[in-house]
């Protein structure tokens, strides 16, 4: 029982932590009180506290999937995994442009998926993990996750943005952001780099299938959501370029992308091993 404890005790700490940082940043950020407020860039503590919450939640992660040799993985891992690279990319981009007010939407949704391996412990065996054509396959899935994750929240705090700027309702920290067109163009550069990963992890899933899975490649419902994501996008980066797409359009389609690619893995694993309970 100890060790089980010990076990889902990062999980549980970082989740803990990233949700009394996601209520703190919404209380100074962007709760509003009536009164002219000066900007509020990122503390120093601010910065040190997420690192905390992530090197706890990076110690979980690791222990959970390498901890019992081989390696182990399922959907709450992979939810997981994915939200602990956004906020690491978020982190870390936060140092070089300005993303204040974005933490709110960050920090809350990182602390469910952090206490989702101790929610749903189910894990599987991965077979071939140690083949090079599974780990690029899987860095680059997982990379691009995050980064589609990260574009999904920043198009939807655009957007949130954009109708109080309309409404003439901004408060002093939001008055203080970078203008629209800026935040626009950090939104692409997102799903640029996103798409490329995305590019990659198809790639190499449908070069290296049997390495890395067993099998040849099957066209399953997984399969089909991955390329339709990957279509969607292509769409919407074709429209930016040739039709200079943007605002609640370019909205539609990030939002649209997103979802189709959370249903690739997560929501097909999550049907399998939570409500079908198949491993």
């Amino acid at each position: 029982m100890l060790d089980i404890l010990l076990h889902l005790l990062p999980h549980i700490a970082s989740s803990l932590l990233y949700a009394a940082l996601g209520y703190h940043f919404w209380h100074t950020r962007w709760r509003a009180t009536g009164k002219p407020l000066d900007p509020l860039p990122m503390q120093a503590w601010e910065r040190l506290a997420i690192f905390v919450a992530l090197t706890l939640q990076g110690v979980g992660l690791y222990d959970g999937l390498f901890g019992a040799g081989g390696m182990r993985f399922s959907f709450s891992f992979a939810l997981s995994l994915m939200l602990w690279l956004a906020v690491v990319i978020y982190w870390l981009e936060s140092f070089h442009s300005r993303m204040d007010g974005l933490q709110p939407m960050v920090l809350p949704l990182a602390a469910l998926c952090a206490a989702s391996p101790a929610l749903f412990p189910q894990v599987h065996v991965i077979a071939h993990a140690y083949a090079w054509g599974f780990k690029l396959h899987f860095l680059a899935a997982m990379l691009a996750y995050s980064l589609f994750t990260l574009s999904a929240l920043h198009a939807v705090f655009m957007g949130f943005v954009e109708r109080k700027l309309h409404q003439k309702e901004l408060n002093g920290h939001f008055s203080s952001l970078p203008p629209i067109l800026t935040m626009e163009a950090l939104l692409f550069r997102m799903i640029i780099i996103a798409f490329s990963l995305l590019t990659v992890a198809l790639g190499s899933g449908v070069m290296f299938s049997e390495a890395i899975f067993g099998k040849a490649l099957v066209l399953d419902h997984k399969t089909l959501f991955a390329f339709a994501s990957w279509g969607i996008f292509a769409a919407l980066l074709i429209g930016r370029h040739a039709y200079g797409w943007r605002g609640r359009i370019a909205l539609r389609w990030t939002l649209s992308g997103f979802l189709v690619l959370l249903l690739a893995y997560i929501g097909s694993r999550f049907v399998s091993e939570v409500l079908l309970g198949r491993i």
